[in-house]
């Protein structure tokens, strides 16, 4: 198009008659409708149908009618303890849950220490004092028992801890500060960790860490120690014993004992009023940091590339009797120095072991002092059976000789 052309279309646009403001004015939609179209965007909304609120709410359900059945079994613990100058005021509080109907409820070791006295509420509002059965210091798990009236004894169902995995929902019921009752929600956030329980109860009984804790995002706070941690069906999956903080409330990570110790602990306390351990008298390389078998493999030109690296052998324990060796050199890896050259434990009758914590879970799960186990041994380039009859736990630490002397 030639700027003459486009000249002559610019005139005939701006000569174009303007609407009028008659034309402009009339509307499109009669004012009738528009007010009813009004109307209607205004009205309040019809209820959403019954089956997808009841969708909405399934979940909602699920852990009203988990609280509705667990509550009546969880019980708030209030302790007066003796203190260092002799006085008997002192105050400390927990949780717990029916074991049983002869009246043994669990909770935790650290809520029941050094107790002069032990008073029991119950979901009813009803108190009774308790006496202690029997405290395992290691497990952090105690039993007490209470004399009540039969039909206020209802036991927990336990689950199979074993099979509970990362990602699944964690219930607590417990008395957080007081507040009877109180129900929070999480996930199973982390598994096969270890504490340090002889070390929070302050016990001479030190080096013996328990193994396969769970850790949970449910919030645990200060008087949630005893309670149970349940998973969506209700069951007992652990006791909620601990928290790690700094501040002295939960900050998104707490733990629990398994089902699994418990169930093996309560009765031999019920029974006897303390717990006995396998103990086989090795030590071995921590494996935070990269430090475990895996981690070490490389370096040290391992066979194997999980099991636990025998650092150490306590002498005159079931393992120095049994033949097992320990390191005989110092090697330097990563700028820490490590005994190297022991043998390497990959399974226990016949189960195979990542790590020193999967050993100690299967020891105290499934061994009793006195019993023959046996070992598959890596060493260097051979691999056999030794058996090893173990004993019981000593009552204090056990020195352990230098590195190349076990």
């Amino acid at each position: 198009m030639n700027r003459a052309m486009v000249l002559f279309v610019l005139l005939l646009v701006a000569c174009a008659p303007t609407p009028s403001f008659d034309e402009r004015a009339q509307p499109s939609t009669p004012v009738v409708q528009l007010a009813a179209f009004q109307a209607q965007v205004n009205a309040t909304p019809t209820p959403i149908p019954d089956n997808l609120i009841d969708a909405a709410d399934a979940e909602y359900l699920l852990l009203s009618n988990i609280y509705e059945r667990v509550n009546p079994s969880v019980v708030n613990l209030d302790v007066t303890v003796e203190t260092t100058v002799g006085r008997f005021n002192d105050q400390a509080s927990g949780s717990g849950f029916v074991y049983d109907e002869q009246g043994h409820i669990i909770t935790n070791a650290h809520v029941v220490s050094d107790a002069r006295e032990i008073r029991v509420t119950f979901y009813d509002g009803v108190l009774v004092t308790a006496e202690v059965v029997g405290v395992d210091v290691f497990s952090d798990l105690a039993v007490v028992r209470v004399d009540t009236d039969r039909s206020r004894l209802l036991p927990v169902v336990f689950g199979d801890s074993d099979t509970v995995r990362v990602g699944q929902r964690a219930i607590a019921i417990g008395n957080p500060f007081g507040l009877a009752s109180s129900m929070t929600v999480g996930i199973v956030s982390g598994l096969g960790r270890q504490l340090p329980s002889a070390e929070l109860l302050n016990s001479a009984l030190s080096g013996f860490e328990n193994p396969s804790i769970i850790q949970v995002d449910a919030e645990i706070n200060p008087g949630n120690s005893g309670g149970p941690l349940l998973n969506s069906r209700g069951q007992v999956i652990g006791v909620n014993t601990a928290i790690r903080t700094e501040s002295g409330v939960f900050q998104g990570v707490g733990f629990a004992v398994p089902a699994r110790t418990v169930l093996r602990v309560i009765p031999e306390l019920i029974e006897r009023g303390r717990v006995e351990y396998s103990w086989l008298g090795i030590s071995t390389i921590p494996a935070a940091n990269g430090f475990s078998v895996a981690g070490l493999a490389a370096d040290l030109s391992l066979p194997v590339s999980a099991g636990v690296l025998v650092e150490n052998i306590t002498p005159n324990s079931p393992a120095a009797e049994a033949g097992l060796r320990g390191g005989s050199r110092m090697v330097d890896v990563r700028g820490r120095t490590i005994c190297a050259g022991g043998d390497i434990i990959v399974a226990i009758n016949g189960q195979y072991v990542r790590s020193m914590d999967e050993l100690v879970a299967y020891l105290i799960a499934n061994t009793r002092p006195d019993e023959t186990v046996t070992m598959l041994i890596v060493r260097g380039d051979e691999t056999f059976d030794v058996p090893v009859t173990l004993r019981a736990r000593p009552n204090s630490s056990v020195g352990l000789p230098a590195c190349g002397a076990s």
